[in-house]
């Protein structure tokens, strides 16, 4: 059953159910580009994607995006607008849920995109915030995905560059942050979701042919809980054919 779809596919499915019918979602880069597509075109027709160049969608693009400003994702927008504009209706809290990834992942949903090792004198430079900072500070809730690799999953990142849940519990009432942090963590071995009351990931899913020991011994420093879990349901065929029909070579997915 596992071969029949690659992990990039698991995790696309996964990340369009997150999308609820007539939510606003702030879009990010690669897998959520085909997640958006996905939930438009099953379950959450209703859905508005934001992308942070400035695009408003209120439909899927017609076809393959390798960025957010390809030709298109602008045809047939519903508004392409500055990107003050559009970063604004973050601000207002109109966002229902932004999609992120990291280079780093801790135990309280802080995720680093900035520098591995000290700033003063990092080992290595990464791309940046751009909009990671504000999705993480300011939508109702966050979604995250990344590759599930040991090096990723740290007790706390070298730098925080998007806030989850800070130093732990109350931290993000207490710095005076509006949105609702991680909800869940998606990687290419399962799905988390965060209890908000302890600001601590909990097992949610393996992904078939995925045990927990597995992600257990994957998983580095990163602390999380189990309670029950189940496997991760794959793609259904309507899922995998319009995944497939975005990225036909796996461009994304493979």
């Amino acid at each position: 059953m596992a071969s029949e779809f690659t992990p990039g596919e698991i995790m696309v499915a996964a990340a369009a159910r997150e999308i609820r019918d007539g939510e606003v979602a702030f879009v990010g880069m690669r897998l959520p580009l085909l997640a958006f597509c996905v939930a438009k075109r099953t379950h959450a027709p209703q859905a508005v994607g934001l992308f942070e160049a400035g695009v408003i969608r209120d439909a899927a693009p017609p076809s393959m995006l390798y960025t957010m400003c390809d030709p298109p994702n602008i045809a047939g927008a519903a508004g392409c607008v500055p990107m003050l504009t559009l970063m604004s209706v973050l601000q207002r809290g109109d966002v229902d849920v932004g999609f992120i990834g990291g280079a780093e992942v801790d135990r309280y949903g802080n995720l680093n995109t900035s520098y591995i090792g000290s700033y003063e004198a990092p080992k290595v430079r990464l791309p940046g915030s751009g909009g990671a900072a504000d999705i993480a500070c300011l939508a109702r809730r966050l979604v995250i995905i990344m590759p599930h690799e040991r090096r990723r999953f740290r007790t706390r990142v070298d730098y925080v560059t998007s806030p989850g849940f800070g130093a732990g519990p109350g931290w993000r009432a207490h710095v005076g942050l509006p949105g609702g942090g991680p909800s869940a963590l998606i990687t290419t071995m399962g799905v988390f979701e965060y209890d908000r009351a302890a600001g601590e990931a909990v097992l949610r899913s393996c992904h078939p042919g995925v045990t927990v020991d597995d992600i257990r011994r994957e998983s580095g420093d990163l602390v999380f809980r189990v309670d029950t879990t189940e496997p991760t349901a794959g793609p259904t065929a309507e899922e995998l054919s319009i995944i497939r029909e975005y990225d036909p070579t796996g461009f994304w997915t493979g």
